[in-house]
């Protein structure tokens, strides 16, 4: 019902940023709540930041608050993380997600209430 796609991964040394971009197509942009998650080798898949479906509300794991943003462009169906100062413990495949309640609050940080996925973007930090 909804297709992700994200864009924008890559490899960056430490200290530097990178922009994240997960298209979306489907079921009216503006209507769902959207998220970000990452998962590094051997580890869980951990919540990174969330967005509300008007993007008046959002969410950051302690780990990134004050480094990454999540923002959301409604007329371009797309949502964004930007991630500043970024540390080789950033580094991870990164995942776009979103959350299909009707006009979501976008705080959730629970992956089991995303309700489809795109295939994740690489990102590594150097050290």
């Amino acid at each position: 019902q909804v297709q992700l796609v994200e864009s924008g991964g890559g490899l960056v040394q430490a200290g530097g940023s990178l922009r994240l971009s997960c298209a979306a197509s489907g079921r009216t942009f503006s209507t769902y709540g959207m998220g970000w998650f990452r998962q590094a080798p051997g580890k869980e898949r951990e919540f990174v930041a969330s967005i509300s479906w008007s993007g008046a509300s959002t969410n950051y794991a302690d780990s990134v608050k004050g480094r990454f943003t999540i923002s959301r462009d409604n007329a371009k169906n797309t949502v964004y993380l930007q991630m500043n100062s970024l540390k080789p413990e950033d580094t991870a495949v990164y995942y776009c997600a979103a959350d299909l309640t009707y006009y979501s609050s976008g705080l959730s940080t629970n992956p089991h209430e995303y309700d489809a996925w795109g295939q994740g973007t690489q990102v590594t930090v150097s050290s």
